[in-house]
């Protein structure tokens, strides 16, 4: 095959495959799920067949290993957050007004003392961006849960994904040298070279940021637990999970962990060791989680 029917192969493939995900994106969910699976679980299955293991073999333990956590995840896990999430959403009206009744007047003091324009601007700022946010959130919870598609789509991420999982991990060594085999060959070096560069660079990240939000959700959600935060745990859990959005995360989950705690316990020692988590945490991140696990991955050094 000459470069330019390579060429014109690759750019009829590209436009075919984009025309196919525009036309089936409804359904494809599970198998972009279970292609992304493969994707991360295959270093482990290398190693694994490195020890003399089959390939076949090796993916059938890492599938069933990676799915039985998943289902447990799904089936304990899930509603035991599920129902702190309802019980904590329940209870923050009372929240508010024990905020209101507790630092109301202290505000309210600190407020007398700006400008009326200033605190004005600052009202319309906040009532905009909350405004933006539940837009954003209605229209994400909408396009999830709108249609009969919805629960179709559980089920097929349910039971074909795990399939799908098994075959692109099976064969991906085999799919990647069919790739390979229709580079084009004076190129095929450098291309490969820099889809190496790529894949490390992009697993490393995903994976390594990966393990931090999971580690600084159990940090946060059992050291709030034991600080006695009603609601700690699923507030720490989710502190963790949304602390791969910089500082967003860390700052939403100690403005609610602050305003919880201020409301439960009022000014003392509880909520300064609810403060004393938080920081801990922070300093976990920014000085052992993050440069090992992400930036030592990606090849950034503190």
């Amino acid at each position: 095959m000459t470069f330019r029917q390579q060429a014109r192969f690759w750019l009829v493939f590209t436009i075919g495959f984009f025309f196919l995900v525009w036309l089936f994106s409804s359904i494809l969910l599970p198998f972009v799920a279970g292609m992304a699976i493969a994707y991360f679980l295959d270093p482990l299955a290398d190693k694994l067949e490195a020890r003399g293991i089959s390939r076949t073999v090796a993916t059938s333990i890492i599938t069933a290993l990676f799915f039985l956590v998943f289902l447990f995840v799904l089936l304990l896990i899930v509603p035991m957050i599920g129902s702190q999430l309802a019980g904590f959403l329940e209870r923050l009206p009372g929240y508010v007004d024990t905020l209101q009744t507790n630092v109301g007047p202290y505000l309210q003091h600190i407020l007398d003392r700006v400008a009326p324009e200033t605190l004005q601007s600052v009202s319309d700022a906040i009532k905009g961006q909350t405004a933006n946010a539940l837009k954003w959130v209605g229209n994400v919870l909408t396009n999830v849960l709108s249609g009969g598609l919805a629960f179709l789509n559980f089920l097929s991420l349910l039971f074909i994904t795990p399939v799908v999982s098994f075959y692109l991990l099976r064969d991906w060594d085999k799919i990647v040298a069919k790739i390979d085999s229709y580079l084009p060959r004076r190129s095929a070096r450098d291309i490969r070279q820099c889809a190496r560069e790529i894949d490390d660079t992009l697993a490393g990240f995903v994976r390594g940021q990966s393990t931090v939000c999971m580690l600084l959700g159990l940090f946060y959600g059992l050291g709030l637990t034991l600080a006695g935060l009603e609601f700690g745990f699923v507030i720490g859990l989710m502190t963790g999970l949304v602390s791969f959005v910089p500082y967003f995360g860390m700052i939403a989950g100690f403005a609610v962990g602050f305003g919880v705690a201020l409301a439960q316990f009022g000014l003392g020692l509880d909520l300064g060791i609810v403060v004393i988590v938080f920081l801990i945490g922070q300093l976990l991140e920014g000085n052992f989680l993050t440069p090992k696990l992400v930036g030592d991955k990606v090849g950034l050094h503190a």
